[in-house]
């Protein structure tokens, strides 16, 4: 299993869209916009690699310290099999 947080999403939003749009965009939207992208483009590489599996879009997991926290309200996304 392979976790990856996106901590930069809102800097990379402006960056693309613009610092204008970021700033009418709630961080919300910006993580879900970025981690979607992020996520059709590894699907896409690991796909021509031949590789096979699952890609789960989680909100509510945290890494903290090497812990792993399950906040409230922990919801299962989105998920992909490729």
């Amino acid at each position: 299993m392979i976790l990856l947080k996106i901590s930069n999403a809102s800097e990379l939003v402006a960056s693309k869209l613009g610092q204008f749009i970021e700033r009418l965009t709630p961080d919300q939207i910006d993580h879900a916009a970025v981690e979607e992208q992020i996520v059709n483009k590894m699907i896409e590489s690991l796909s021509l690699e031949g590789v096979e599996g699952e890609v789960t879009l989680l909100n509510g997991l945290e890494i903290e310290s090497e812990k792993l926290i399950i906040d409230e309200p922990f919801k299962l996304r989105k998920h992909i099999q490729f």
